[in-house]
């Protein structure tokens, strides 16, 4: 990931909503007991238990790499996995003075019990963009390499046999390390930072109209939050949602200092922006764009909480949460569905054959896996207790 420093912020005061009363001081003095009971007899002899999830994990075959990636490309086309691009350290690690490198390589699976096979090349070598995957194929968004971050944005489709790649409108300005999510036909894109040296990050909120062939991106309203890079994207019930990720700022050396951020935002066209419960960890660089499960409840899996940060030695880093968030989008509410097989980082997601995959990614700083995991949910209805 984008190496930094780091800071906590402080826990957010606990703020308590009252709704306003109804009638004058008369029908308080009257009434109060009657509702009182009454809201505790909807609250507790009423209570709706939440459903139960069981996510199933299995390991499809892993890339041919024997690293891994951090952020490659992935979605699907006619019918195959499609994972392309990324960054490792194929020698030394970082502490040790070992160079990144990213990659073009675009790698197929066609079956989950097959293998791996080159089926083309990116552009030029490219990482930490974003996935979006639609009926027309995976649509890469900006990224970057050791130099410069890009402006971008083009469809990678395979028909079987080949792999094309076909130019989109580019974005207003070069960016990496952002999220993205599809809200019906409209792409979304925030955050991120324009440089790799970069000590602040981008206070953007751009959209593309997939529908319409010759529309440009927009530039939108801005996320309210402070700007961030890393977070995790979302789509559910037509709006766009932004969770967590971190903030940049200038430390005394000139190197970036993180801020790990726990506030959580949705986006709906015509209303504009909305805060949300705060996630209960940071999460940042978590699998992202986040799985939607039973049509209400956004996915958030892994991801860098920023308490191991500056971990000493490094090799013995116990690597992120491996908790599976989960966000109700009815309620407004998070809670905590599992404990997950993996601890992951900078690493998309994607829909194949009725599983949500997380192929690659970081495992902890410095190393990636080649690992491909796919994971379907078993959800119990939640029942009203008697």
């Amino acid at each position: 990931m984008h190496s930094s420093q780091s800071r906590q912020p402080p826990e957010p005061p606990l703020t308590l909503a009252v709704s306003p009363e109804y009638g004058g001081e008369g029908t308080r003095r009257k009434f109060g007991k009657t509702a009182l009971l009454l809201v505790v007899f909807i609250m507790v002899g009423c209570a709706p238990t939440p459903p139960m999830t069981t996510l199933h994990w299995q390991q499809l075959p892993p890339l041919p790499d024997r690293e891994g990636f951090a952020t490659p490309f992935a979605g699907t086309s006619h019918g195959a996995l499609i994972v392309a691009g990324g960054a490792n350290f194929p020698g030394k690690r970082p502490w040790e003075g070992g160079a990144k490198v990213w990659y073009d390589s675009i790698f197929i699976l066609q079956d989950p019990a097959g293998n791996w096979k080159i089926g083309g090349h990116l552009p030029r070598p490219n990482a930490y963009g974003v996935s979006i995957t639609t009926p027309d194929g995976l649509i890469c968004v900006g990224g970057g390499n050791a130099s410069e971050h890009f402006r971008e944005v083009f469809r990678v489709a395979w028909d079987g046999a080949n792999i094309s790649i076909t130019p989109l409108p580019a974005l207003p300005a070069p960016c990496a390390f952002m999220c993205g999510a599809m809200v019906d036909k409209m792409l979304y894109v925030a955050g991120g930072i324009d440089t790799p040296g970069a000590t602040t990050c981008l206070k953007n909120f751009w959209s593309l109209d997939l529908a319409d062939h010759k529309s440009h991106w927009k530039e939108l309203e801005a996320c309210p939050g402070p700007p961030r890079m890393l977070s995790v994207a979302g789509a559910a019930d037509g709006s766009f949602y932004l969770f967590s990720g971190t903030r940049l700022f200038p430390g005394p050396d000139g190197k970036p200092v993180r801020e790990y951020l726990r506030d959580c935002w949705r986006y709906t066209p015509g209303k504009g922006w909305m805060r949300l419960a705060d996630i209960p960890r940071a999460t940042v660089a978590a699998a992202s764009p986040a799985p939607l499960i039973d049509g209400t409840r956004l996915l958030v899996i892994s991801g860098d909480d920023g308490l191991h940060v500056g971990f000493k030695p490094e090799p013995q880093h116990p690597g992120f949460p491996r908790g599976v968030l989960a966000y109700d989008t009815r309620t407004n509410t998070w809670s905590e569905i599992e404990q997950g097989p993996i601890s992951r980082g900078t690493v998309p997601t994607t829909k194949w054959k009725d599983w949500f995959v997380i192929p690659s990614g970081e495992v902890r700083p410095g190393y990636r896996s080649p690992e491909v995991w796919a994971f379907r949910a078993e959800v119990t209805p939640s029942k009203i207790s008697p």
